[in-house]
């Protein structure tokens, strides 16, 4: 299994950022999100097949980044249940 990083940035017209959240959690059992349009999920999906099952909750015109994560990483003032997720999945 892979660790992904996902964000987006939804810029319209519907900007439904709870599809995009739903969708997140009843697809990934092992998640964090430490940031507003940022999550983290295991999985052993690619990059693409995550992308492409975000497309289908998301407009034309949106934005959407999936990228592997390897170990190493900083983080400032991210919850410690977050941070502790990274620790044990990155």
């Amino acid at each position: 299994m892979a660790t992904y990083l996902i964000s987006y940035d939804l810029v319209g017209p519907n900007r439904d950022y709870e599809a995009v959240k739903d969708h997140i959690r009843s697809t990934y059992g092992t998640r964090a999100k430490p940031l507003e349009s940022v999550w983290l999920v295991k999985t052993d999906k690619s990059a693409a097949e995550i992308r492409d099952a975000l497309k289908e909750h998301v407009d034309s015109n949106d934005k959407i980044l999936v990228v592997a994560l390897a170990k190493g990483w900083g983080t400032k003032n991210i919850a410690k249940v977050t941070a502790d997720w990274m620790r044990k999945h990155i």
